[in-house]
């Protein structure tokens, strides 16, 4: 499953595996993919340097990445405290209302809440690179577009391809003009952040847009048939998230989740801003369904939802209360129905593509004696 790309890479399969995990990540690179680490929960610069310790140590040899949260343009001056003072009032009443409804307890004295903006403020993400190019990493990827020309500039510095995620061959063409090196073609069927367009639709387009820069394939994918069609349609590899929440080496840290992902079906996905302000595809649960309610306020636009929502969330996942958890998953989420190592996964996939190949070889006429 060569590429272009992937041969640029040194990679086995033209496979990019997203994931907020550093053991899924290093699994991915030791299986001949390309393990792409998320950054967004590490808002201390060692807590990063510490995993990214942990990945030299178990890719052996093989090449990897990161993933950051950032925008393309700052605003100066903005701090959290002043994110903080624009929430509304009715929208905390609202929040309280739902978690009382349902029972959740709250967090013990003392203890902070899980993931807050912090993650997603440039200060941090600039914090974060200052760690990370002082890694052997091969490809910087931002999930908010193209990153800031400074920060492309100095990747290109340190040997580094960076990528950048589109919802729109619009998007993908401000990719090119601001010198971005891959492009992520993300279908509407993926977990997480993303646009109207599917997937089918979206990577021919995208292919179409940025040529001859690489594109990768993502949203809804899953098989090695998925990936085949996604090649067909002229990307040089996918880029694959959701799947591997259900891996062995992934640390949910939440059994009722892990379970609620196994037993899901492709339709039990919603695209909602209730976690982040912005439409993001997660599994649908009594608490998207509350911010879709039009008897409730509605969310509120990025970032100040994330911020409001960040203690909520944290009561949810530690209490596991069930009917309001969920986490951000694709469509794709419907084939993950049971609990495999990374390896295995991607032992299936290869088996799929071959399958795929030699299904469209024999429709052609070109089944080998």
């Amino acid at each position: 499953m060569e590429t272009e790309l992937s041969r640029t890479l040194g990679i086995e399969h033209a496979i990019f595996g997203f994931t907020p995990f550093p053991a899924v990540a290093a699994a991915l690179s030791r299986a001949g993919c390309f393990g792409v680490l998320g950054a967004v929960r590490y808002t201390a610069p060692d807590d990063l340097a510490r995993d990214l310790d942990w990945m030299q140590e178990h890719t052996d040899g093989r090449p990897y990445g990161l993933d950051v949260v950032m925008p393309a343009k700052k605003v100066e001056g903005v701090t959290e405290a002043d994110v903080e003072a624009m929430i509304p009032a009715g929208h905390r009443e609202y929040v309280r209302s739902v978690l009382t409804k349902h029972g959740v307890p709250e967090l013990a004295e003392g203890e902070a809440s899980g993931w807050r903006i912090t993650g997603w403020m440039e200060e941090v993400a600039r914090s974060q690179l200052d760690v990370a190019f002082d890694y052997p990493i091969k490809l910087l990827a931002n999930a908010l577009g193209s990153p800031p020309p400074d920060v492309v500039a100095r990747a290109h510095e340190h040997g580094v391809l960076v990528a950048a995620l589109a919802g729109s061959a619009r998007h993908a063409r401000r990719h090119a003009e601001a010198g971005i090196d891959v492009v992520v073609a993300q279908g509407y069927e993926a977990g997480g952040h993303t646009g109207e367009i599917a997937s089918m639709v979206l990577t021919p387009d995208v292919v179409d847009a940025v040529s001859p820069l690489p594109v990768l394939a993502a949203g809804g994918i899953g098989s090695g048939e998925q990936i085949a069609a996604g090649l067909a349609l002229g990307a040089q590899g996918v880029w694959l998230g959701s799947i591997w929440l259900t891996t062995t080496e992934a640390e949910l840290h939440s059994r009722a989740l892990t379970e609620k992902l196994l037993a899901a079906g492709s339709g039990d996905t919603v695209r909602s801003r209730a976690l982040t302000g912005k439409p993001a595809r997660q599994l649908r649960t009594e608490w998207t369904d509350a911010w879709d309610d039009p008897a409730g306020p509605g969310p509120l636009p990025m970032p100040l939802q994330g911020l409001l929502v960040a203690e909520a969330v944290s009561r949810i996942q530690k209490h596991e209360v069930d009917p309001l958890l969920g986490t951000p998953v694709g469509q794709i989420v419907g084939r993950m129905n049971s609990e495999r190592s990374v390896r295995q996964v991607v032992d299936e996939l290869t088996r799929g593509f071959e399958r795929a190949v030699d299904r469209i070889n024999r429709i052609a006429g070109r089944e080998q004696a």
